[in-house]
């Protein structure tokens, strides 16, 4: 299974139904960074991703996108194979 790399905060409710669903889908450990902790990892985010909201979500080398965009993978079919390539 593919490694899950999450930008989060403590109380992001996007990140927490994030978390849900990848477990859901089997995934163990999601890495988690968390920018609300240190504001070098969110400029680093922004930097990746040019996007400043959590969850940031990167399956394998991959980058998902926020909760939302998760959500619409896997409601496209997506998630599971992405998931699976690793």
């Amino acid at each position: 299974m593919n490694n899950v790399r999450m930008y989060t905060t403590q109380v992001c409710p996007f990140c927490i139904r994030a978390k849900a669903l990848l477990k859901q889908r089997g995934v163990e450990a999601i890495e988690e960074i968390r920018v609300d902790l240190d504001p070098g990892e969110r400029n680093r985010m922004v930097e990746i991703t040019g996007r400043r909201t959590v969850p940031q979500i990167f399956i394998g080398q991959t980058h998902v996108g926020g909760c939302d965009d998760l959500i619409a993978l896997d409601q496209r079919g997506g998630l599971m194979p992405l998931l699976q390539a690793g």
